[in-house]
């Protein structure tokens, strides 16, 4: 690694350190900075247990297991100076353990890590809200043999390698990631996650493979009775609105998500009709680049809370969402949403109160747009 001196236009080398020397510790350091940071391995990643030994039948123990954006289960097994021998081996072991996890099992194993780590948080909530869904029920983990495998460490041996390559053929999801500390003066200290195996050029190309053939087999596959429904019951819905000449989603169609929206007259706000499988909701949803512009919008509409609900007719939910980047302002009402002999009046309350959100929140979303202009 090199800093660059501008001021006479040359590179000035940053030798690297071992972490050991430094006195840092497996367990205490490197074990943190991935649970607290776990995209410095190259995605969105969700810890949901760390120090884990909740196997039946053996006392090992699982470094961090995580959940990837696509609701695989991700063990990390983390050696912070030299990988030894037998890591591939310890991480198939794990990765065997958790294959036979349920749903059920991640989620309370997500809830225990949560309340041990005193994080006042839901673990349903959070895993809906990371894996971007709104029914936990509508969410597959942990399918099959999709478990993956990130292996971390500051040197590699060449047994390690040659077997986690030798894998790769066989499809199984392994990365390793080489780690490399590096000190700047006396308090200044970097480190470098670097994807050794495989290179992220080879693990695209492995990747759009897999993805090729996952997707021919689900091709062939039916259409979950959640996205068959949910496509039925949006294209009543908009006839509906169509036939009340509710104009809003004129130029939206059908979809197998939960939701349908709309923009709302400033970029990143939408108003949005919400069917899950209990319940029938209306959010407008601000959700701007920059967070604390976010909370400055929704604020505003806040402040004239009570003009609003007033010409809405009932009181509104409002969440600011201090600790994340959007807001929302919602109405709900609970239903038994996948059974059809609800539907006439699930479709009717959303006609109706669509038709009112808009009505109530228009008015003081044309003054924030003309105040963002300005």
């Amino acid at each position: 690694m090199y800093q660059i001196n501008t001021e006479n236009n040359e590179l000035i080398e940053i030798n690297p350190r071992g972490f050991k020397d430094l006195g840092f510790k497996e367990r205490e350091n490197l074990q943190e900075w991935i649970a607290k940071t776990p995209s410095a391995l190259g995605e969105e990643l969700l810890i949901i247990q760390k120090e884990f030994d909740g196997f039946d039948d053996t006392r090992e123990r699982l470094d961090l297991l995580a959940l990837d954006k696509k609701g695989n289960l991700v063990l990390i097994e983390n050696k912070l100076d030299d990988s030894g021998k037998d890591v591939v081996w310890q991480s198939l072991k794990y990765a065997s353990y958790c294959s036979s996890l349920k749903k059920a099992n991640i989620v309370q194993m997500y809830q225990e890590y949560l309340n041990k780590e005193g994080l006042q948080a839901d673990a349903t909530e959070n895993i809906c809200e990371f894996l971007e869904k709104e029914d936990i029920n509508d969410i597959i983990l942990n399918s099959g043999t999709n478990q993956r495998i990130k292996l971390v460490a500051a040197n590699f041996r060449r047994e390690v390698t040659s077997t986690v390559l030798w894998l790769l053929n066989y499809g199984l999801q392994i990365e390793c990631f080489k780690i490399t500390a590096y000190s700047k003066g006396v308090d200044t200290l970097l480190i470098n996650f670097d994807q050794i195996i495989p290179t992220p050029e080879a693990a695209d190309f492995m990747i759009g493979i897999n993805e090729k053939d996952k997707e021919e087999k689900q091709v062939e596959r039916s259409r979950s009775v959640a996205e068959t429904l949910r496509f039925e019951f949006w294209n009543l819905t908009l006839d509906e609105l169509s036939r009340r000449k509710i104009s809003l989603f004129d130029k939206v169609s059908a979809s197998r998500d939960h939701w349908l929206s709309v923009g709302f007259g400033i970029s990143g706000i939408s108003l949005a009709m919400i069917f899950s499988k209990f319940e029938a909701r209306i959010d407008l949803y601000i959700s701007r680049s920059d967070k604390e512009t976010n909370k400055q919008i929704f604020d505003i509409f806040a402040e004239n809370k009570h003009e609003i609900e007033q010409s809405f007719g009932s009181e509104l939910t409002w969440q600011r969402l201090d600790d994340k980047k959007a807001c929302r302002i919602k109405c709900f009402k609970k239903f038994d949403g996948y059974n059809k002999e609800n539907w006439e009046e699930m479709i009717d309350w959303l006609a109706t109160h669509l038709t009112k959100m808009n009505d109530a929140l228009r008015p003081i979303s044309v003054k924030i747009s003309r105040k963002l202009r300005g």
